[in-house]
């Protein structure tokens, strides 16, 4: 993927999809107990772990309707309800009959206009062991540690700069380092004021390794773990300035330019139109209906995403 071409993306990103977020995971914690039943992650389960790997993602949304509609008409999603009702609605994407995203209901107050937002999820072993190391770097706790039977242990932070991302332990390993298939997460980027010190918190919490790529837009950073980059940290700059660090992931397609048009046609928007990369792919920015930001991204079967050497 081309980083420079991705970081321009970013930085034009809008800020406000972070504070919906901050406000919708105390849902999270009021629907604990309804969630019981949330699947497990791997199907059969595995001992494989792959600590600092971004190994699931949950959207709080404002209308989960729409956005199963949405979603499902751009990746071809199914859903499987777990919990429906006056307290709450939440919901398990599945492609090809595997679990790949949440849906998680939050109302807005009458009146007030929030914007949907994903949230990132990082492998971990041990979350309350991860939840120490997070706190004594400067991390914030936002949604205690909670525990669901079949997938695992889970805590949601504000990082140093205040982005917003979880850790999940998973009870039945973690998915594999294989290559996703179009409909699936691909990467993830954090936009923060400082890549060097976020960096080094993650590197602090997850044992990354670290990599700098040149760039003509600031710093940006790749974060390894296993050979494999996992993610990637920019500095925002100029007038992004002012914009709260965020978390942004992007899913796989086969062609981004189809899926910007389809995700107009579903009542989204497209905040940055596909841009080819220096592999000869693309990426784009996206919105889905209650205002979401996502990316999505090609992959030719010749790109690796191995880590530098």
């Amino acid at each position: 993927m081309n980083f420079q071409h991705l970081m321009k993306i970013l930085a034009r990103l809008p800020c406000h999809g972070v504070f919906a977020l901050l406000l919708g995971v105390a849902f999270i914690t009021n629907a604990s107990a309804a969630t019981s039943d949330v699947p497990a992650l791997v199907q059969p389960a595995t001992s494989e772990h792959h600590v600092g790997k971004v190994i699931w993602v949950d959207l709080i949304t404002t209308d989960i309707e729409s956005a199963k509609r949405f979603y499902g008409g751009l990746f071809g999603w199914t859903y499987r309800d777990i919990m429906t009702g006056q307290n709450g609605s939440y919901a398990v994407a599945l492609m090809d009959d595997q679990p790949v995203a949440g849906l998680i209901a939050r109302d807005a107050p009458t009146g007030e206009h929030r914007q949907s937002a994903w949230l990132t999820f990082m492998a971990v072993r041990d979350v309350n062991a991860a939840k120490r190391i997070a706190v004594a770097h400067g991390a914030k706790l936002l949604v205690e540690t909670r525990n669901y039977p079949q997938r695992g242990q889970q805590a949601v932070f504000a990082d140093p700069q205040g982005a917003v991302f979880a850790v999940l332990a998973s009870r039945s390993g973690d998915p594999a380092d294989d290559e996703v298939s179009p409909g699936e997460w691909i990467w993830s980027s954090l936009m923060t004021s400082d890549a060097d010190t976020d960096a080094t918190f993650y590197q602090s919490l997850f044992g990354y390794d670290v990599f700098e790529l040149p760039s003509d837009n600031g710093d940006h950073l790749v974060l390894s773990t296993d050979k494999f980059a996992r993610a990637s940290v920019n500095t925002m700059s100029g007038k992004n300035l002012n914009r709260h660090p965020h978390w942004i992931n992007f899913v796989r397609v086969a062609d981004v330019a189809e899926a910007a048009a389809k995700s107009t046609e579903l009542g989204g928007r497209v905040l940055v139109e596909p841009h080819i990369d220096r592999h000869g792919g693309r990426v784009a920015l996206l919105a889905d209906p209650a205002g979401a930001p996502f990316g999505v991204m090609e992959w030719s079967d010749n790109d690796k995403l191995e880590s530098a050497k």
